[in-house]
C-alpha cells in the first residue's frame, strides 16, 4: 500500500518543484505582457504630489498661505488656534464681588378654617364668648444673589429679592456672613441697594462697552441655594422691553442658565466685567428654558448713584402717556415723519397739560431728537433732570407746532 502512495505522490511533487524553479529561477521565461496585479499592489510606492503649473508652485505651497490666513483670522478674533479654552481668570476676577442673599419675613395666615367655623358657631360662642382664633404667624424664607458695587459695602440686588423682608443675611464668596440693611430701593426698575459692615470687599469691575448680540457672557449667582454657581451663554438680544417685568425695561436677553436664587446676581463678560444684573427668566414650567433677562450695568449704576445722592431715584416727568402711531396713519394725516407718538392721556396738573398739549397731538421730536420708538422717548424723558425744559415738536390738525415743557419729578 505504501509503495502505491509513493508512486502517486512523486509525479505531483516533481511538478510543483519544476513550477517553482521556472517562476523564481527563470523569470524571463514568463510572459511580461501580463503583470502580476497582487505583486504590483503590494509593492506600489506612494506617488509624489501633483505639481501645479501655475507660477511653478506645487499644490502644497499654494495651500500654505490659506492655512496661515485661517490661523491669523482666529487670532484676530481672540480664538486660540490650539489648546483648550478657559475663562477661569474672568470668573476668578468677578466671583468675589457676587454674594448670596437669604431673606426671612413673618407672614400672617388665617387660622385653620375648621376651628374658625367652630369658634363662630353660636353654640360654642356661649362658652368662649366673642373671641376668635388669632391669625397664625409663620416664617417665609427666600433666596437671591447680589453684587458688591463699592468697597464701602454697597450691595446691589433685585427689589423683589428683599421685598417685605424682616431680615436679610448676606454670605460672601470667602465664607463671611453678615446682616444687611436696606439703603434704598427702586421698584420701577426692580433694583435695591443694601449696605453691609465688612472690610476687605472686592467690588465688581464695570464694563465700559455695551454687550453685543453674540458676546459670550456668564451668570454668577446662588441658584436653588446650592452655593455660588457659574453658567455660560451668549447675548441673545438687547433692549428687550414690554415684558411686564418692571415699569422701565431695557433688558439684556441671554441663554445663560438662570434659576430661582440667581436673581440679583452678576452677568459678566469674558473679561470678568459686570454687564448686567440677572433679574428674571421666561418660563412656562418655572425652571430655566433658555431665556433669561438682565438689567444693563449702566442703568444699574444710575440707580445706585441716585439712591446714594437722593435716597431714591429721581426721574423726569411730563405727565402724559403716548403710543406709537403706524406709518399708514402718518401718511393719512400727511405728517412728514418716519416715526411719531400720539398723546393718549394727560395728567390735568402735569407739565405737558400746563404747557398746552392736548390728547391727540402727534409728537415727532423732543429736544430736536426725532422720535424713534416709545421706549427710547421714555428713556430720554426720565433721564432729563427735573427743572429743565424740553421742546416738543408736534402736529395738531395737520399744523406743526412747538411747546416748551418744564420737566417735573416723576411721582414715586
Amino acid at each position: 500500500m505504501n509503495s502505491l502512495v509513493k508512486q502517486l505522490l512523486w509525479p505531483i511533487v516533481a511538478g510543483l518543484a519544476i513550477g517553482l524553479v521556472l517562476l523564481f529561477g527563470f523569470p524571463g521565461l514568463l510572459p511580461q505582457t501580463q503583470p502580476n496585479a497582487l505583486h504590483d499592489l503590494l509593492t506600489q510606492q506612494p506617488q509624489p504630489p501633483v505639481q501645479g503649473t501655475e507660477n511653478g508652485n506645487t499644490a502644497d505651497q499654494a495651500a500654505a498661505p490659506i492655512q496661515a490666513d485661517a490661523v491669523q483670522s482666529q487670532l484676530s478674533r481672540g480664538i486660540p488656534s490650539q489648546g483648550p479654552v478657559s475663562y477661569a481668570d474672568a470668573i476668578a476676577l468677578a466671583s468675589p464681588a457676587v454674594v448670596n442673599i437669604f431673606t426671612n419675613k413673618i407672614v400672617e395666615a388665617p387660622a385653620n378654617p375648621y376651628w374658625q367655623d367652630l369658634y363662630n358657631d353660636p353654640f360654642f360662642r356661649q362658652f368662649f364668648g366673642k373671641q376668635y382664633l388669632p391669625n397664625q404667624q409663620r416664617m417665609e424664607s427666600s433666596l437671591g444673589s447680589g453684587v458688591i458695587m463699592d468697597a464701602s459695602g454697597l450691595v446691589l440686588t433685585n427689589f423683589h429679592v428683599i421685598k417685605d423682608a424682616d431680615s436679610i443675611l448676606v454670605a460672601l464668596h470667602d465664607g463671611r456672613e453678615t446682616i444687611a440693611q436696606i439703603v434704598g430701593s427702586d421698584p420701577e426698575s426692580d433694583l435695591a441697594l443694601l449696605a453691609i459692615g465688612l472690610n476687605n470687599l472686592t467690588p465688581a469691575p464695570l464694563s465700559i462697552e455695551p454687550p453685543r448680540v453674540g458676546d459670550v457672557v456668564f451668570a454668577i449667582g446662588n441658584p436653588f441655594g446650592v452655593g455660588q454657581t457659574v453658567s455660560m451663554g451668549i447675548v441673545s438680544a438687547t433692549g428687550r422691553n414690554q415684558l411686564g417685568l418692571a415699569v422701565f425695561e431695557d433688558f439684556i436677553q441671554t441663554d445663560a442658565a438662570v434659576n430661582p436664587g440667581n436673581s440679583g446676581g452678576a452677568l459678566i463678560n469674558t473679561q470678568g466685567q459686570l454687564v448686567g444684573i440677572n433679574t428674571a427668566i421666561f418660563s412656562k414650567s418655572g425652571g430655566f428654558q433658555g431665556i433669561s433677562f438682565a438689567i444693563p450695568s449702566p442703568q444699574a449704576s444710575r440707580v445706585v448713584n441716585q439712591i446714594i445722592e437722593n435716597g431714591r431715584v429721581v426721574r423726569g416727568y411730563l405727565g402724559m402717556s403716548m403710543s406709537e402711531i403706524t406709518q399708514y396713519a402718518l401718511e393719512q394725516l400727511a405728517i412728514p415723519a418716519d416715526k411719531a407718538l400720539v398723546i393718549t392721556e394727560l395728567s390735568p396738573e402735569g407739565p405737558a397739560a400746563q404747557a398746552g398739549l392736548l390728547v391727540g397731538d402727534v409728537v415727532t421730536a423732543i429736544a430736536g431728537v426725532p422720535i424713534l420708538s416709545g421706549v427710547l422717548t421714555q428713556k430720554q424723558v426720565v433721564n432729563t433732570p427735573p427743572g429743565e425744559y424740553l421742546t416738543l415738536e408736534f402736529y395738531r390738525q395737520g399744523v406743526l407746532m412747538e411747546a416748551n415743557v418744564l420737566v417735573g419729578v416723576r411721582p414715586s
